[in-house]
């Protein structure tokens, strides 16, 4: 009798253990958003933005559009390069990157990409590797 009931246990742990299926993929939030910012990002609007567009006098953003945990803010900005020329300009963040374009006494527009360093302060490298203190105006 006992032997029976070892089969039997056997026998259940056997067919009982199937792999379990891969969970669905879950779907994408907000697809109109880019994984990567670019300095052309800041100059249009999509149609998908523009129903979230959100102007505000309390913070320091120019503009912000998205939902909750996917918004994308534009910020002018001033700062100082290297040598301690003065810079300025106007750029999109999404989450601590961003991207947009400076203005310098010698060249009217220098792309750039941003990294949030602290709470109103960005650092940012333009395409030949020359660095930026920006601060959000």
């Amino acid at each position: 009798m006992r032997k029976n009931y070892l089969i039997l246990f056997a026998l259940f742990s056997f067919y009982s253990c199937k792999k379990a299926a891969s969970p669905p993929p879950l779907p994408q939030v907000n697809s109109f958003y880019k994984s990567v910012i670019t300095a052309d990002d800041r100059k249009t609007i999509t149609t998908e933005e523009a129903k979230t567009y959100h102007v505000s006098s309390t913070y320091k953003y120019e503009y912000r559009t998205g939902h909750p945990g996917h918004y994308k803010y534009n910020y002018h900005v001033k700062g100082v390069n290297i040598t301690g020329d003065s810079v300025f300009g106007n750029m999109n963040t999404e989450g601590k990157y961003g991207a947009g374009i400076l203005v310098t006494d010698s060249i009217p527009e220098l792309e750039i990409s941003t990294e949030w360093v602290s709470h109103g302060k960005l650092k940012a490298v333009d395409k030949k590797g020359n660095e930026y203190n920006l601060v959000v105006k």
